[in-house]
């Protein structure tokens, strides 16, 4: 398996989004033969708290597509899943995961139809211009023929006039194994983002020490940073620099500091690489101190070669559109203009911050962050409010 030159195969990053008990990590098991949700606090409470990551290698035999490992057939595609959580409370790991996705599948239950999150999500995929998208209607084998078609009827009004309007509806029983296949055939035809030249740029995800308890000092691995390469290569023995970086505090007042290292191997999936370029997910193994990577510490941070980050900065001028309502809480409730002083949280790549509004002006807003980001021109911005102690996307922009 191993011995795949993974570089020369087509990589695409796709999410698994939707409301809650929708179906999503049963369905991506099915996809990939592994559970998603390995966190002790998600098993125990059977929902996705963190974002769950898992690939998979489609290969193509006798015609057929296949996930089975020890096929001999011709691979075709490797695919990197995405599985976010769908409730409500944990919309800002929705949207960081939103930051690496070439594609996204939204699962609809067709025994409980359009949810509040459905919406919430479907929005949260147009605030990242997430525009190839595959509709799922999960949970067919629990609904009568009548009542699957009506569902499909309510997903194909709900759609019109959305970024997933012409998105196809794949009737689905991820318990049963019913057309999973489909989905792979769809998926199969999304291509991967073409990669933009210039330097490279990787959006960190996720941190991590792989070291297990006892290990001898010899076989120390340095930290290891998840992500995807937005545009660019990166290599091994590449010297790279991260920001923001590791955060500390120093009278009371929190500062970050760049963070060097050099890569000391790649990974896609299981599969070693020695260069990377733009297209699915990428693990990088640094030579940092693996405490300086464990349980997330760097993740939002951007990734490139040293020299080459622009400044981080801790006030933003933003571009901004509002939606005309407020998703996601069941009702039809009208967004409410920006205000001074109010804050928002904003999701930037893979970063979330908390920003306060210091000046508007026409559909321009300036901000000053709690944590301070990296600005990359045009990226998109997810904005939320706080109603009634949840964040609630509100609209979108860009860094202007």
């Amino acid at each position: 398996m191993k011995d795949i030159d993974i570089s020369k195969i087509e990589t695409i990053n796709v999410g698994i989004v939707g409301h809650i008990d929708h179906g999503k990590t049963t369905l991506l098991y099915k996809l990939t033969g592994k559970w998603a949700d390995t966190h002790s606090e998600e098993l125990k409470r059977g929902i996705t708290i963190k974002l769950g990551y898992s690939d998979v290698l489609v290969k193509e035999e006798n015609g057929k597509l296949t996930i089975d490992k020890e096929s001999k057939g011709r691979p075709v595609k490797f695919i990197t899943f995405v599985d976010a959580p769908g409730h409500e409370m944990l919309m800002a790991t929705m949207l960081s995961g939103a930051a690496i996705m070439d594609a996204a599948i939204l699962v609809i239950a067709a025994n409980e139809g359009i949810q509040p999150q459905t919406q919430e999500h479907l929005v949260a995929l147009k605030a990242k211009k997430i525009k190839n998208i595959i509709i799922v209607q999960n949970k067919i084998d629990l609904v009568s023929k009548q009542d699957a078609l009506k569902n499909y009827h309510e997903i194909k009004e709900f759609t019109k006039g959305t970024i997933a309007e012409n998105a196809p509806i794949i009737p689905v029983s991820a318990q049963q194994n019913i057309n999973i296949n489909k989905i792979l055939e769809e998926l199969i035809k999304i291509k991967s983002k073409e990669g933009k030249s210039g330097k490279p740029i990787f959006l960190v995800a996720r941190s991590f020490d792989i070291n297990k308890p006892g290990i001898e000092v010899k076989d120390l691995h340095g930290g290891v940073l998840g992500g995807a390469l937005k545009q660019g290569k990166l290599k091994i023995g590449d010297i790279i620099e991260i920001k923001p970086g590791c955060s500390y505090k120093k009278q009371n007042q929190l500062y970050y500091k760049t963070v060097k290292s050099k890569i000391v191997s790649m990974h896609k999936g299981i599969y070693p690489v020695n260069e990377a370029e733009v297209g699915g997910s990428l693990a990088i193994e640094t030579e940092l101190d693996p405490s300086l990577t464990k349980a997330d510490a760097l993740s939002g941070c951007v990734v490139s070669l040293s020299g080459e980050l622009p400044d981080i900065v801790s006030n933003i001028k933003i571009k901004y559109k509002l939606f005309d309502e407020i998703f996601g809480t069941g009702k039809h409730e009208k967004v409410e203009n920006l205000k001074i002083n109010e804050m928002l949280m904003l999701s930037i790549n893979t970063t979330t911050t908390v920003g306060t509004i210091k000046k508007i002006k026409d559909n321009e807003v300036e901000m000053e962050l709690k944590i301070p980001i990296v600005p990359l021109e045009g990226e998109s911005i997810g904005m939320a409010r706080n109603i009634s102690g949840h964040w609630r996307l509100i609209g979108w922009g860009e860094i202007a």
